[in-house]
């Protein structure tokens, strides 16, 4: 192992238990961590050598620099089949309750100028509506947008559409790649261990169809993310559980772009008498995640969801890629209580938080390619 500025601070650290020095070592060659290693960095090691070792990650993966898109949501509903715990989206829970009609959401398309690369279409799982419905949405955005990529439809939609529809997944997903579907985002995974996935989500679709679901979509050539929420009932256990659940498929598959931590909010929904966890949690959450999933490529913060400091700082802890300008046009986080209650970021306001984050600003599109100015 070559002696090199990172390695000599992670000696600063090491002088520990042996089961953290054989971890900094691993890390350091390139090698794969175990479960038991995870959860011994979440209960064991320090801020600063979680922080050393997820840098020395992203740095192989990705160098300086940090990733932003230029894109917006659109969330057609929020009346919703399910009724999750943690949500402060859907009708269930939320004080206003919507069903914007195509028309309505091809105008919110059009309001868009044309520097605009993504659309990120998710929200609830509408009783009535069925894969043709959005199979049509998705031919009627592309005709208006051809050159827009739509990464849109959770798993947990998918899922329950195309049941509606009586297809198999497989069918429903060509059918929708066909339409214009352009990935799918990770939203839906919540934690996949089963009895905490019952208390807090039980009339979502399971662990194992989410996973199915992404791993027939690779398959077919439609990319994904992947999504854990965390700050809640789960222990490190069932964290490393999640991440290696992940991990398993993405070296099936190798169809993942980029994973995201998702923090849970305690505001306007039925477990609000759960306190968010701290900064430091979250930090950790990060760095243990870009260590142990080396097989995806980056490591998203999603800002809307801890806030632009927050996400700034998570640079220090692995993560690459700051999502986007996404324009106002989320709602599920800001009814949960997050800081920011009206997300959205100039271009320049991008730049400059990931310049005094000291790493380099990259525009991207929806596959991690750079953008030529």
């Amino acid at each position: 192992m070559t002696t090199g500025t990172s390695d000599k601070k992670i000696l600063h650290y090491i002088d520990k238990p042996n089961v953290l020095k054989e971890i900094a070592r691993k890390v350091s060659v390139g090698e794969r961590i175990s479960p038991d290693d995870g959860i011994a960095l979440f209960e064991q090691a320090e801020l600063g050598l979680l922080g050393l070792l997820a840098d020395m990650v992203r740095t192989r993966n990705n160098g300086t620099n940090a990733y932003y898109i230029r894109n917006f949501h659109i969330e057609p509903t929020n009346i919703c089949v399910n009724k999750c715990k943690f949500c402060s989206y859907s009708h269930h829970f939320s004080p206003n309750k919507w069903e914007l009609s195509v028309d309505e959401i091809l105008e919110k398309v059009k309001l868009q100028d044309d520097t605009v690369l993504e659309l990120h279409i998710t929200g609830a799982v509408h009783p009535d509506r069925d894969i043709y419905y959005y199979g049509d949405l998705l031919r009627k955005i592309k005709a208006l947008r051809p050159g827009l990529h739509v990464k849109a439809y959770s798993a947990v939609e998918l899922d329950y559409m195309i049941e509606k529809s009586a297809m198999k997944i497989s069918e429903g997903l060509e059918y929708l790649k066909s339409c214009g579907l352009g990935s799918i985002p990770g939203g839906g995974a919540e934690i996949f261990d089963e009895t905490i996935r019952e208390n807090i989500c039980g009339m979502k679709s399971s662990s194992n169809r989410w996973l199915e679901i992404h791993e027939i979509a690779h398959r077919i050539g439609i990319p994904s993310n992947a999504t854990m929420l965390y700050g809640h009932l789960e222990t490190y256990l069932h964290r490393i559980d999640h991440l290696e659940r992940l991990r398993q498929l993405q070296d099936r598959t190798g169809g993942f772009n980029a994973f995201i931590p998702l923090k849970f909010r305690n505001r306007n929904n039925e477990m609000s008498d759960i306190a968010e966890v701290s900064v430091v949690e979250d930090m950790k959450m990060y760095a243990v995640a870009r260590i142990y999933l080396d097989n995806f490529p980056h490591l998203k913060a999603y800002w809307p969801a801890v806030g632009r400091k927050l996400a700034q700082i998570s640079m220090s802890f692995g993560v690459d890629d700051m999502d986007g300008t996404i324009n106002d046009s989320t709602q599920i986080y800001s009814l949960a209580g997050a800081e920011d209650q009206n997300p959205a970021m100039t271009v320049s306001q991008m730049i400059a938080m990931i310049t005094e984050g000291k790493r380099t600003p990259v525009e991207r599109d929806s596959y991690y390619q750079e953008m030529k100015a």
